[in-house]
C-alpha cells in the first residue's frame, strides 16, 4: 500500500505581516546582529552589504522582535533603507532572503486563527483581484496546512510558532 507523506527539506520560521511574503530560503544572503534602533534604517559595521549582493525588495526578518521588512535601498556597505519604519532594537538579529517563496505549506505549532496568502491568489492576480486571504480557523497544535502559502498575514492570525516547510 502507498501512501502519501511531505518531503520537507528546508524550513523557515514565518513572521507573519500584512505586507511582507514568507521568504525563499535558498535566497539567504546574510545574517548578523544589527543596530534598527533608528526607523527605516538597519546598520551594521560588522558586514559589507554591498558586496553580498543583496537585492532591492530583498525580505529582512528580524529574528527578535519579530518584525519583517522589505529592503528599500542598500545606502553603503554598513547601511539599509528598510520598510515599514518601525523601530526594533540594538543588537537585533536578522536574516536576509532575496526573494519570497512561490509557495510553502505550513506547519503551525500552536493553535489558532490562521489568515494566509496563497500561492494562487498571487499567481493569477487579474484572475482573483480583490479576493480577500483565506482565514483558517480554529487550526489545531501540530497542524500541517498542506496548501501553497506565499504570506501569512498578521491581521486575523492568533495561532503561532508557524513554519513554511519547503
Amino acid at each position: 500500500m502507498a501512501y502519501q507523506r511531505l518531503q520537507v527539506s528546508s524550513s523557515v520560521d514565518v513572521i507573519p505581516s500584512d505586507t511582507v511574503p514568507i521568504p525563499d530560503p535558498a535566497t539567504f544572503v546574510l545574517s548578523g546582529a544589527a543596530n534598527m534602533s533608528v526607523a527605516g534604517t538597519l546598520t551594521d559595521v560588522g558586514t559589507s552589504f554591498t558586496t553580498a549582493g543583496i537585492q532591492k525588495n530583498a525580505i529582512l526578518y528580524a529574528t527578535v522582535t519579530g518584525i519583517a521588512y522589505f529592503v528599500k535601498s542598500v545606502d553603503s556597505d554598513t547601511q539599509l533603507t528598510i520598510t515599514p519604519a518601525v523601530v526594533a532594537a540594538s543588537g537585533e538579529i536578522y536574516m536576509i532572503y532575496n526573494a519570497a517563496t512561490l509557495g510553502a505549506s505550513l506547519y503551525v505549532g500552536t493553535a489558532g486563527n490562521t489568515s494566509v496568502e496563497m500561492a494562487s491568489m498571487r499567481n493569477n492576480s487579474t484572475q482573483n483581484a480583490g479576493l480577500d486571504p483565506s482565514v483558517y480557523s480554529n487550526v489545531p497544535n501540530g497542524s500541517f496546512m498542506p496548501i501553497l502559502v506565499t504570506r501569512v498575514n498578521a491581521s486575523n492570525t492568533t495561532s503561532s510558532n508557524i513554519k513554511a516547510l519547503f
